[in-house]
């Protein structure tokens, strides 16, 4: 099955690069890279040290339920392209990280996560995607559960 990695929508960060708020009612933080390669979780690029980058509260669905995580990531401050499509996205730098599926009404599809190499990414999402209780999949951070991106059938 063929998949592909799916950015956060533009006009939801042009949001938050307008200051309006994040999925905590806060005003997007600021700041200049420390060091290299933090997550853009636009353009699927990694940050470079001294660029201006936003903290966010952000919650990767549709409205509030208990299984909709917000959790805090990373956005190019300044305009970036929207990333996405059928590789491994570069930001998708660390080692191991959580796949999950989520059915339709966006709730966790119980049994489905695990922490994989980063490599198997692809074929385990795609595997999961076969399943028909499983509409989408999201990529998280194996330390932090951070949310990086979604995949979705190709």
């Amino acid at each position: 099955m063929s998949i592909r990695f799916v950015a956060l929508d533009s006009t939801v960060v042009a949001g938050y690069r307008a200051g309006g708020p994040d999925a905590n009612g806060q005003t997007p933080e600021r700041y200049i890279a420390p060091q290299d390669g933090l997550p853009c979780r636009h353009c699927l690029g990694l940050i470079n040290k001294g660029e201006p980058f936003l903290v966010v509260g952000h919650r990767p669905f549709p409205s509030p339920q208990p299984y909709a995580e917000v959790g805090p990531i990373f956005l190019h401050a300044d305009d970036c392209e929207r990333g996405g499509g059928g590789e491994i996205p570069e930001f998708l730098a660390s080692p191991h990280y959580i796949v999950r599926g989520y059915g339709k009404a966006d709730r966790i599809v119980y049994g489905t996560g695990e922490v994989v190499r980063t490599g198997a990414i692809p074929e385990v999402a795609s595997k999961l995607l076969e399943r028909p209780d499983v509409a989408y999949v999201h990529v998280r951070s194996a330390t932090n559960n951070c949310y990086h991106c979604r995949i979705e059938r190709g």
